[in-house]
């Protein structure tokens, strides 16, 4: 939708008298919208067709004085604004924008505001397939303990790493903007999400199969993550430079580079595609990353900041940098949080220049990220515990890491894969290679057993629900499939139970409650 009437001369900024118009005050956009204008000194007003029981997001708008019409668009609001800022959705042939434009009122478009109106701050942007959340949530951590205070969406159970929830989380009210930044797949998508960040520092977690396109094209979908470390050729990239795929995307001349790293005994080998085009195989530390070595010249650095002498389980690892070594105990279990932790070590030190001895301090007090190995409680001696991962890569991490801890493990499946079913056939032959019992609770991961021959029926266990009645969709399955789930998992002789997916994570309360009631 184009603007109407906006004359790019105008500085809305210094012209504090005027009234911003929002229109879709209880969707995404136009709550956060309203909420940056509020911030940059605006005055705004809203309005929704929807009622106050239907405006779910109206608790982020607490500590904002904004006059709010809902469950209609009256006249006066119309009148009182100077500027109208409709949702991006709306249609230019739609009666509301025809209203719009017969008022006079000058419009401005989401993109406008994005022009107008600068993040004024450093904004860093974290891209990868899998750690994008935790490196997130750390690194913002790291900050409020150095007096930093990061800008925050504010919106509850709502991840917001895709579409115009970055950009205007970066011009919300805060020091510092760091920003968990996704892509849906398509070419462009990532690169136009950066460029209207503005950050001045990216990360790069790793780069893994994950939500491929339609042809299944890894390197396509690779190719996506390096429009981002291409924005970044004259600014401050870091990245983890023991997964080939993302060292191999750094441009020799790129000006500033931090890389992060492990030294650790790989678990095991794996292949991946160099981007000369040699298949190039990967002394596996963790899923995609490890040791390599091409023939096209492309071979692993020795990280700028690298972590040795690691205690997995217990979440102890040397951190070794220009600066000297030092130890640092997590909270936190997994060498893929060790990769996590060093590389928001890397952005709190490179690019927010907090001391090293701070950032450690930090680093060992952060609690983790809800649903991501989170422990909820023991049962019978087993403990019981939650991931949200819900890609192939990710979930054969979390399912390696829990193995060098527990000696069997007992997989709940809650999973509707984004890939379809190749990639919930793949899911399922991850757990069946690592897990020792495997409960299939999602509707993907049930039809999945149907589709896979020599399956040793020893490691499945099914539910009583009847594959009819699963759910189907995204998230994979209903709350009683995820809470039968888990009791069959309950019942195998297991050190530990590991419930992952998407469904799992929503209905985490439902699980603990059925524990409560149990005991």
């Amino acid at each position: 939708m184009n603007s109407a009437n906006w004359d790019n001369s105008k500085n809305p900024q210094k012209q504090n008298f005027n009234v911003y118009g929002v229109i879709g005050i209880c969707g995404v956009v136009g709550n956060l919208i309203a909420r940056m204008l509020m911030d940059n000194k605006c005055h705004v007003i809203g309005t929704d067709m929807h009622g106050s029981e239907q405006c779910q997001y109206l608790y982020t708008l607490d500590n904002y004085k904004i006059p709010l019409y809902l469950g209609e668009h009256p006249e006066s609001f119309f009148k009182k604004s100077t500027y109208i800022i409709p949702p991006p959705s709306l249609q230019e042939n739609s009666d509301l924008y025809v209203k719009i434009k017969n008022y006079g009122t000058d419009l401005l478009t989401v993109e406008d505001c994005l022009k107008t109106f600068k993040p004024e701050k450093p904004v860093l942007c974290i891209t990868g397939t899998n750690g994008k959340t935790t490196t997130t949530t750390l690194l913002k951590h790291i900050c409020k303990s150095a007096g930093l205070k990061p800008t925050e969406h504010g919106f509850r159970n709502l991840q917001g790493n895709i579409d115009y929830i970055p950009p205007l989380q970066a011009r919300l009210a805060g020091e510092v903007a760091v920003l968990e930044t996704g892509t849906f797949g398509k070419t462009g998508d990532l690169k136009l999400m950066v460029e209207r960040c503005e950050p001045s520092c990216g990360i790069v977690t790793n780069i893994n199969p994950d939500h491929l396109l339609e042809n299944h094209d890894f390197m396509n979908y690779a190719s996506i993550k390096g429009e981002f470390i291409e924005y970044f050729k004259n600014k401050l990239i870091i990245v983890n430079s023991d997964d080939p795929t993302v060292y191999g995307l750094v441009d020799p001349d790129q000006k500033e580079i931090v890389t992060f790293g492990v030294d650790a005994d790989p678990a095991g080998e794996g292949y991946k595609t160099c981007w000369c085009g040699r298949e190039i195989m990967v002394e596996e530390t963790i899923t995609g990353s490890g040791f390599y070595t091409c023939e096209c010249g492309l071979n692993r650095p020795e990280p700028d900041y690298l972590a040795t002498e690691i205690d997995e389980s217990n979440g102890k690892f040397k951190l070794h940098s220009v600066e000297g070594v030092v130890e640092v105990q997590m909270k936190l279990i997994g060498l893929h949080n060790v990769y996590n932790s060093i590389g928001a070590i890397a952005a709190a030190r490179e690019f927010f220049k907090i001391p090293l001895d701070e950032i450690v301090c930090a680093v060992e007090s952060f609690e983790g990220v809800p649903g991501r190995i989170e422990h909820l409680y023991s049962y019978n001696g087993m403990d019981v515990v939650l991931d949200y991962g819900h890609n192939p890569a990710g979930i054969e991490t979390v399912l390696r890491e829990l193995k060098k801890v527990y000696s069997k493990i007992t997989v709940v499946i809650t999973v509707s894969s984004e890939s379809g079913e190749l990639g919930d056939i793949e899911i399922l032959e991850k757990a069946l290679k690592i897990g020792d019992f495997i409960v299939p609770a999602s509707f993907a991961s049930r039809k999945a057993t149907e589709q896979l021959d020599n399956i040793s029926s020893d490691k499945i266990m099914l539910t009583d629900v009847s594959p009819a009645k699963f759910q189907k969709g995204t998230l994979g399955a209903t709350a009683d499939q995820v809470l039968e789930g888990v009791k069959k998992g309950l019942e195998c002789d297991a050190q530990a139970l590991i419930c992952l997916g998407e469904a799992a994570f929503k209905y985490k309360e439902n699980i603990l409650k059925w524990k409560d009631l149990e005991s």
